[in-house]
């Protein structure tokens, strides 16, 4: 009940909704510019590194026309979505790929640890899970959250993955980062190259755990796009899924216990099948979550949120609620996983197209002030209320 009192009253601060059509991505979104969300001095390149080129916004947006609003965007007679405290996010079908709701899908923003989804989308394509890998110093080192890689530590590449999914460990992402592709730099290369191909061109990766850096953005439309494609490998599914696993010590560290730290797992929300918690000061709360009830499965993502009034997962139970109510639901617009049609695109970081066909129209129900004012309610609530954790 409070849950949904809290979530009521935000249409009252955020300004009563009207009707606007679509625009293409990029036109007067908070952070959904082309150049990408502001970078502080802490994510400054390094000595002998170029500063990243603003990635090109795609017009007509990918996944569809209705993609390219910059408010709430929801089927021509369907229910207005639950009101969430969110600058970003996307609900959808995870099988078909149906957007049946979004708000500002393509805006540009940090990702914080969700980007691990494609890091984790990697590891489970490419590496031998029953390999033993060896901790190392700098794993251990690693900025933020940790799972607790030791240096000289044994760890099979499971357990490694599983931990990096369900405890979010920096640590964990940085010792696979380094076994998929040699390096952490020749990893993001990779990520980015996947990005691309599944047509994912809001996302640029800077680190494997998410941890903020030069250049690093994507969107709610990318992230569920990515997370879509990773929940048809068996280790990603089974992975964001696990409560907990015993994880081994090192030295003279004994063996302990990883913890999933998502709350719609913990919490026990109806047909949940997984998902994923992140923060950093520069992203915020972020968060994907999926479900599978009465055969449908649905996922959502929320960018760049708080944890009060209303925590993350209860804001993406109650647009999961939403989304498996709906009687006959009408996509809005369509997720992507092709490879971009024009192999130039393929193989240039800085290009991208359309890679989807265009579904029908939907009707967009917010005013265009809507999204800026959201920010500053955001950031006030943030700042009045919002919890220091772990950079994630």
């Amino acid at each position: 009940m409070l849950v949904a009192l809290l979530l009521g009253a935000l249409p009252g601060l955020l300004g009563t909704a009207g009707t606007a059509s679509a625009a293409p991505a990029g036109v007067d979104c908070p952070f959904g510019t082309a150049p990408g969300p502001p970078v502080d001095d802490s994510e400054v390149p390094q000595p002998g590194q170029a500063q990243p080129t603003p990635l090109p916004v795609p017009d007509p947006p990918v996944g569809g026309p209705a993609m390219g609003s910059c408010g709430d965007v929801v089927a021509p007679g369907a229910p207005a979505a639950p009101a969430v405290g969110v600058v970003s996010y996307v609900l959808a079908d995870l099988d078909s790929g149906a957007v049946l709701a979004a708000r500002n899908p393509h805006a540009r923003l940090r990702p914080a640890s969700l980007m691990k989804t494609l890091t984790g989308l990697l590891v489970a394509r490419q590496l031998p899970l029953d390999e033993t890998i060896t901790g190392t110093q700098e794993d251990a080192d690693q900025e933020g959250t940790r799972v607790g890689i030791g240096p000289g530590g044994q760890y099979t590449i499971r357990q490694v993955f599983d931990s990096m999914m369900i405890a979010s460990g920096n640590d964990a992402a940085h010792a696979l980062a380094v076994r998929l592709a040699g390096s952490v730099p020749a990893t993001v290369d990779l990520m980015n190259t996947t990005a691309r191909e599944i047509g994912a061109l809001d996302t640029r990766a800077a680190t494997p755990s998410g941890l903020d850096g030069p250049g690093m953005q994507t969107s709610a439309y990318d992230l569920a796009s990515i997370f879509r494609v990773a929940m048809r490998e068996e280790p990603f599914a089974q992975a964001v899924t696990t409560r907990r696993i015993p994880f081994p010590g090192w030295g003279d560290n004994p063996p302990f216990e990883v913890v999933n730290d998502n709350k719609l797992l913990t919490t026990g929300y109806p047909g949940y099948i997984g998902g994923k918690t992140g923060f950093t000061d520069d992203a915020r709360h972020t968060f994907i979550g999926a479900a599978e009830q009465n055969g449908r499965r649905l996922v959502v993502v929320l960018m760049r949120g708080e944890q009060r009034p209303v925590p993350m997962y209860e804001q993406a139970r109650v647009l999961l609620d939403h989304g498996f109510a709906l009687p006959d639901p009408q996509g809005i617009g369509m997720l992507t996983d092709a490879q971009p049609a024009d192999p130039e695109l393929a193989s240039a970081p800085d290009d991208g197209d359309e890679d989807t066909v265009a579904p029908s129209s939907g009707a967009v129900s917010s005013s265009w002030g809507t999204p800026l004012l959201l920010v500053a309610v955001v950031a006030g609530v943030g700042g009045l209320f919002a919890l220091r954790a772990g950079r994630r």
